[in-house]
């Protein structure tokens, strides 16, 4: 009980000053790091055991998902048990999607999770794991990232201003994911290339741990029919006869406030496009997880719904007429379904001249860059002549980031890096 209402004084504490927040942080980080090392490390590796975690344990979802499935699917693998990692409050409603006499869930950051990855043969992971986790020799870390990067990551932020940690700090968390991890999934030479000198792979001396397989995660969208895609939008509760555009911007660095996190006043913009768009579209809504929780379209009942909650992002790409992002890395999986993209960078100069400016020119971008709401209409309303103006620019799109990307790719790392 003690220790309960210690824990709950820390946090109170840590939300009203970062630098308190800070020292209470590596207080934990040190005593974390002892209780792995007597506790964890120290375990003897189950060899058929395979860990899985997403987006920082918030989310049954990309490619970690995509590769379970496949090892579920596939005899080679029916001896092999799974755990999944889960935060507290997620772990009732993620049970069902994992319901599999081979599988088990733990809660995120308790002492059995650590015990956990100190145990599992293989740890396979699309975010980084955390700093006091060491891993043995004989254990397997798959990183698969999630998702080929626009906004420059890592050690290659020459500038930036994000409130919440220093560059500095940034780069050292991705030099320490590299140096853990025993293969970096990457979806195309031009993946490998970035993540080479974000992650400090180069620096490292450890290239030969990239490598090219494209992207588990969008198996799916190449194995979908058409009546999949409608009892999608059955299940999702949707209108049949409405155009759909997927409306998925991304966090900015520099919105953040302590005790609430990463903010951005996504409604404003949703709204405004709901009071212009035909009256034949609806709107669906996904958002970074840093933000999603930041949002409340009850009043736009039947023209926006939100599921920036919704596990699987590749349901919402395929029952999407029009995607509609900003510097996401959303629109390089959703090229592959050959739909209208739309680029609302309103804040464009901003964001590049003072944030995390981008690895490709934007003029290769399969869609046009739009600035303001008037620009975003008649983009929506001129769809048929931007997918024939933007057409050549598609198909080197795809050349260039996607030619990798099939429904086979879990098979591939599976093959891989387990064996």
């Amino acid at each position: 009980m003690l220790k309960k209402m210690l824990r709950r004084l820390a946090r109170k504490l840590g939300k009203r000053s970062y630098t308190l927040n800070r020292i209470i942080k590596n207080m934990r980080f040190k005593s974390h790091v002892k209780f792995y090392q007597k506790e964890c490390i120290t375990q003897q590796t189950d060899e058929k055991l395979v860990l899985f975690e997403s987006f920082f344990a918030k989310k049954y979802a990309d490619s970690p998902r995509a590769i379970y499935e496949a090892m579920l699917r596939d005899p080679d693998y029916s001896d092999f048990r799974f755990v999944w990692v889960f935060r507290e409050a997620d772990l009732e409603t993620k049970l069902p999607l994992v319901k599999n006499d081979r599988t088990t869930v733990v809660k995120y950051h308790t002492r059995e999770c650590w015990k956990t990855y100190g145990r599992a043969k293989y740890w396979v992971l699309n975010s980084r794991v955390a700093a006091f986790i060491e891993k043995r020799p004989d254990q397997v870390f798959i990183q698969t990232w999630h998702g080929t990067p626009l906004k420059r990551l890592g050690f290659d932020i020459k500038k930036g201003n994000n409130v919440h940690i220093s560059k500095e700090e940034l780069s050292q968390h991705y030099l320490e994911n590299a140096r853990k991890c025993d293969y970096f999934i990457s979806p195309s030479r031009f993946c490998t290339e970035v993540f080479t000198t974000a992650f400090g792979f180069d620096q490292l001396g450890m290239e030969e741990k990239l490598i090219e397989t494209g992207y588990p995660r969008n198996d799916d969208l190449f194995r979908w029919t058409a009546d999949d895609i409608r009892q999608f939008k059955k299940d999702l509760g949707v209108p049949l006869d409405k155009k759909i555009l997927l409306y998925a911007p991304t966090w900015r660095d520099n919105q953040h406030e302590l005790g609430v996190g990463y903010t951005f006043d996504a409604v404003s913009h949703i709204e405004k496009l709901i009071r212009a768009l035909p009256e034949d579209y609806i709107i669906l809504v996904r958002l970074h997880y840093f933000i999603a929780n930041q949002i409340d379209l009850s009043k736009f009942t039947g023209r926006a719904y939100d599921f920036s909650d919704y596990e699987d992002i590749n349901v919402l790409y395929a029952v999407a007429d029009v995607l509609m992002t900003d510097y996401s890395s959303v629109f390089f999986d959703y090229a592959n379904l050959h739909r209208p993209i739309l680029f609302y960078m309103y804040d464009l100069e901003m964001y590049k001249n003072e944030m995390r400016d981008f690895y490709i020119d934007l003029e290769e971008l399969p869609g046009p860059i739009l600035q303001t709401q008037e620009e975003v209409i008649e983009a929506i309303r001129s769809l048929d002549k931007l997918e024939e103006q933007y057409q050549d620019k598609y198909q080197a799109f795809n050349a260039r980031f996607n030619y990798l990307d099939d429904a086979d790719a879990s098979m591939r790392v599976i093959k891989r890096c387990i064996g």
